[in-house]
This record gives structure tokens, C-alpha cells and sequence, in this order.
């Protein structure tokens, strides 16, 4: 099959096979969330980074939700790598928000973290440090959702049906889950700027 026409019959499955449960929790957890007026800490690294900048934007500003990114600040995660290290930025910027059972994580990952294998181990530390903090864990990930998967409490883990595009396809299906989330008529409090213009023919 030429590429362009897999990669896109490969997402439609995605699409199919995304576990509607999971999905149902994510906007269960976020209702609940922006009724008690919490925050969201929107955490993720590389692509999931970009991600995450984005996914600020529409929380605050679609949705009416409290919400961060700690990659926004690159003075701030910048000095924590170099002073303090790497696996510790999220963490540290949780405990400087004073985050506590009110706020939650949302974690955009390909993999989740992992430990053992030295993989998004920030990503991991945040997650203990949520939990200690009696926040609730969600996600968007990849893979078999690593420990945002194991420790989160609504978590849509994006299906693998191509263990040679695990990447883009986790990437850009954090974009098609979180825009479902704030465009979804629980959570959505203002339109978006298009679809509130009234186009003359």
C-alpha cells in the first residue's frame, strides 16, 4: 500500500478502535475539575511539548479551565535542568504551584515514562508527586501508556496499529483527543473564533 494511503487508513483505525470509556473519563475528570475550579498541569517533552503549549491555549480559553504548561517557560525549566536535573522540572514546578487535590495532571506522552528504561523519567516523578499531592492523573498516551497508564485515573492510551509509526500516531492523536475534550458541550464554554462568524454567502 503507498504510504500517504496507509498512514491515513491507519489513523481511521485508530479512530475506530479508541477506547470510548476512557474517553468518557477524561470529560467526566475535567467536568469535575473545572466545577471545582482546579487547575491543569498540562505535562509533556518533544512533540508532546509543542502539544502542550497548545493544549493550554484551548483549556483557557474554549473550555474556561485554570491550566499550565511548565515547558511554556523556558527560563524556568531551562535553570531547573541545569541546577537541579532533568527528571525533576515537572515535579518541582507542582510543588512550587502548590498544587494540591483541587488540580490535575494531564499527561501528552508517547510512552507515559518509564523508569526503569530512563524514558520521560520527569514525566514519572510527576506523576509521584501528583499522587502525593492527592491530584488526579489523566492522559493521553501511546504505547501500552507506560506509568501515566498504570497510575492515572482516565487515561485514553492511543491504539498501536503500526509499531513503526507509534510516534506520529500518539503525537497527532493527542491533538484529535484533547480537541474532542474542550470542544465537547460539557466542558466548552465560548465557540471557537470560525464557527461563531456569520459567513455571508
Amino acid at each position: 500500500m503507498e504510504y500517504l494511503e496507509k498512514y491515513l487508513f491507519q489513523a481511521s483505525e485508530i479512530c475506530r478502535l479508541i477506547d470510548r470509556d476512557a474517553y468518557r473519563r477524561l470529560v467526566d475528570e475535567l467536568t469535575a475539575l473545572k466545577r471545582r475550579n482546579g487547575r491543569l498541569f498540562i505535562l509533556g517533552v518533544g512533540g508532546s511539548a509543542a502539544n502542550c503549549g497548545h493544549a493550554v491555549n484551548d483549556f483557557r480559553k474554549l473550555c474556561g479551565i485554570e491550566a499550565y504548561a511548565p515547558t511554556d517557560n523556558v527560563a524556568e525549566l531551562t535553570a531547573r535542568t541545569n541546577d537541579e536535573g532533568w527528571d525533576t522540572v515537572f515535579a518541582a514546578y507542582l510543588r512550587t504551584s502548590k498544587a494540591n487535590g483541587d488540580d490535575a495532571i494531564l499527561v501528552l506522552s508517547v510512552g507515559g515514562g518509564n523508569a526503569e528504561l530512563n524514558v520521560s523519567p520527569n514525566i514519572v516523578r510527576a506523576v509521584d508527586e501528583a499522587l502525593e499531592r492527592d491530584m488526579r492523573i489523566l492522559g493521553i498516551v501511546g504505547r501500552d501508556g507506560g506509568y501515566t497508564g498504570r497510575k492515572g485515573h482516565a487515561v485514553v492510551i492511543i491504539p498501536t496499529v503500526d509499531a513503526d509509526a507509534i510516534t506520529p500516531h500518539s503525537e497527532a492523536f493527542q491533538a484529535v483527543v484533547w480537541h474532542g475534550l474542550v470542544c465537547h458541550p460539557e466542558l466548552k464554554a465560548q465557540e471557537n473564533k470560525w464557527e461563531g462568524l456569520k459567513v455571508q454567502a
